[in-house]
């Protein structure tokens, strides 16, 4: 077994904030524009340090969205931010028709996703966005599990030509992939080798298969571990050599299991090659105000829960 290690407790949305600082410094067609939540996306430095290229629009996602498009059609590169509910949810018309329709070069950065917003509760803590965004053609799609991720995936997407949803979290969380790692967009990463079952994770749950890892390799079960940060496009290759190796699939995210990465696999795997798959994420509900900690196992959605999907897996794979 791997030994992965946590340098540390970090935000990701801190990782988006130091990305797109870094971005404004290199790249003078970077824009920003905030729906009056510039703080908690991390975007203080980029608008001190470049008050002629950031927006703030005030509460008004949806002419956020528009105002976007219409600097992405003027050749320059606009990021917004604001949360993952609001930059998806609330303005889903707007993308579809001015961004996704149009093919436009517009990086949808939300923060906030899941229930691990916390207290704000359900109203804004979205569990249905990967799917709206994922169905939209010609959207990239990238959930980051950690700190170092989610910076490096801020930095990549800028080169990319098109539309992309960028999505990480509020509270801090393991930071345990390597910074000097580039970040390839489509591609996933094989972070344990293992004959016994494939765990596939994206975003923080990541790190909650990683912590499973453990305690499956004491009960002598040897797990591979794959980290799926970017959704669509899917790396349908690192998926199908592992599965066809191992035999059985458990898929983790926080997402309703309803339209997120798990049902992309299944689709995947009921094509190409039809073993076994459990699902860890929220099942076909919304959230509730509490800690992330405790919506995260009320949810189902850590290493136990993890475990847990693990042996029943196994068990019909025997």
């Amino acid at each position: 077994m791997k030994k992965i290690i946590n340098q540390g407790n970090k935000d990701t949305r801190s990782g988006f904030g130091e990305g797109l600082t870094e971005l404004g410094r290199i790249n003078s067609e970077v824009v920003a524009l905030c729906a009056d939540l510039t703080g908690s996306l991390k975007m203080n430095t980029f608008a001190a340090e470049n008050p002629e290229r950031f927006f703030q629009v005030g509460i008004a996602e949806a002419n956020m969205m528009g105002l976007a498009a219409g600097l992405a059609t003027g050749g320059k590169i606009p990021f917004t931010g604001t949360f993952a509910n609001f930059s998806t949810g609330r303005v889903y018309d707007q993308i579809r028709q001015s961004i996704a329709y149009s093919n436009k070069n517009v990086k949808i950065c939300a923060s906030h996703a899941g229930v691990t917003l916390g207290e704000d509760g359900a109203t804004h803590q979205i569990l249905e966005d990967i799917g709206l965004m994922k169905m939209l053609p010609g959207m990239t799609v990238i959930n980051t599990c950690d700190f170092n991720q989610t910076k490096s995936a801020t930095l990549e997407i800028c080169d990319l030509d098109g539309p992309v949803y960028l999505r990480f979290g509020r509270p801090k969380v393991a930071n345990f992939t390597n910074l000097s790692d580039k970040f390839q967009i489509g591609k996933g990463l094989l972070l344990n080798k293992g004959s016994d079952v494939t765990i596939v994770a994206t975003g923080h749950l990541v790190w909650e298969a990683i912590q499973a890892l453990e305690k499956l390799y004491v009960n002598g079960i040897n797990a591979e571990i794959i980290n799926i940060h970017t959704i669509k496009p899917l790396d349908e290759d690192i998926i199908l050599n592992s599965v066809n190796k191992t035999g059985c699939l458990v898929s983790a995210e926080e997402h309703n299991i309803y339209g997120g990465l798990g049902e992309s696999i299944a689709r995947l795997l009921t094509s190409k090659a039809p073993y076994p798959q459990e699902f860890v994420g929220t099942n076909d509900t919304f959230g509730e105000s509490g800690s992330p900690i405790d919506l995260m196992k009320k949810y189902g959605l850590n290493s136990d829960s993890i475990y847990d999907a693990t042996i029943k897996v196994l068990e019909r794979k025997n």
